[in-house]
C-alpha cells in the first residue's frame, strides 16, 4: 500500500469517525428505541447496523460520481503521465471549497433534520432552523423502518472526492480499500456510540459540532490535499 492510499484511507476513516460521532441521530435514536420496545442487544445492533448499511451505501453510490471523475481526468490528452498529480489538485481544491461551503451552511442556519426524544420513548424527527418554530403536525413519528429511510436517503458527500484520486490512478484495489475502510469505521462507530447508551454510559458531549459536520469533512479533504500536492505525503 502507497503512501497516498495510506493517507486516503486515514482521511476516510477521520471523516467517517466525525460524521458519526458529531451527529446524534447516528445513535440516539436506536438507544431511544430500544429503551421503549424492549430491544435485545442483539435486535439493537442489528437495526442500527442495518440503517448504517443504507447509509454507507447510498454514500458509496454517491462516490461512485468520484470515480466517474477520476477516470474523467486520468483520459484527459497529453497528462496521462501526471494524473495523480491532477487527482490531487481535484482533492485540495474540492477540500477548500467544501470547507467554505460548510462553514457557510453553519452560519446561515439553513434547515436541517431534528430528532426529539421523549421520556416515554416516543421520537419525533422533523426538518427547522435554529428559533424556529415547529408544531406537533409538521412532525414525523419514528419507527425502524422510518429510520431505514431517513439513513437510506442520507449520504456522506465527502466520499466523492475520496475515490477520485484511486479512480485517477486506475486503481481497483484503492477504491475497494478505501470503500472498505469507510465502511467499516461508520459501522463501527454506529455501533459503539449506540452501545455507549445502551449500557448508560454518557454519550459524548460534542453534538453541538453537528452544524460543523461538513465544515470538518472538508478541512480533513483538505489537509489531504495539501500533504499530496505540497508537503509530498
Amino acid at each position: 500500500m502507497n503512501a497516498a492510499l495510506q493517507l486516503l484511507i486515514t482521511t476516510a476513516v477521520t471523516i467517517s469517525f466525525l460524521h458519526t460521532v458529531t451527529g446524534p441521530d447516528h445513535y440516539v435514536p436506536f438507544i431511544a428505541l430500544s429503551r421503549v420496545r424492549g430491544w435485545s442487544i442483539s435486535k439493537t445492533v442489528g437495526w442500527t447496523l442495518l440503517c448504517g448499511a443504507a447509509h454507507v451505501g447510498s454514500s458509496v453510490l454517491l462516490g461512485l460520481l468520484g470515480i466517474g471523475l477520476g477516470w474523467s481526468l486520468s483520459k484527459i490528452s497529453g497528462v496521462e503521465g501526471v494524473r495523480g498529480g491532477l487527482a490531487g489538485w481535484a482533492l485540495l481544491t474540492f477540500g477548500l471549497l467544501y470547507t467554505i461551503w460548510g462553514l457557510k451552511r453553519a452560519w446561515s442556519n439553513k434547515v436541517h433534520k431534528h430528532f426529539d426524544v421523549y421520556d416515554n420513548g416516543e421520537i419525533y424527527v422533523y426538518e427547522h432552523k435554529h428559533g424556529e418554530i415547529v408544531y406537533p403536525q409538521e412532525r414525523m413519528k419514528v419507527t425502524p423502518w422510518i429510520m431505514l429511510i431517513i439513513f437510506g436517503l442520507g449520504p456522506c458527500e465527502p466520499l466523492i472526492p475520496l475515490l477520485t484520486y484511486p479512480a485517477a490512478q486506475h486503481s481497483a484495489y484503492g477504491m475497494c480499500m478505501l470503500i472498505g475502510s469507510f465502511t467499516l469505521f461508520t459501522l463501527l462507530t454506529m455501533v459503539g456510540m449506540v452501545l455507549l447508551g445502551y449500557y448508560g454510559f454518557s454519550l459524548l458531549r460534542i453534538s453541538y459540532l453537528e452544524r460543523y459536520v461538513h465544515a470538518l469533512g472538508g478541512v480533513t479533504i483538505l489537509i489531504c490535499g495539501v500533504g499530496m500536492v505540497c508537503l509530498g505525503w
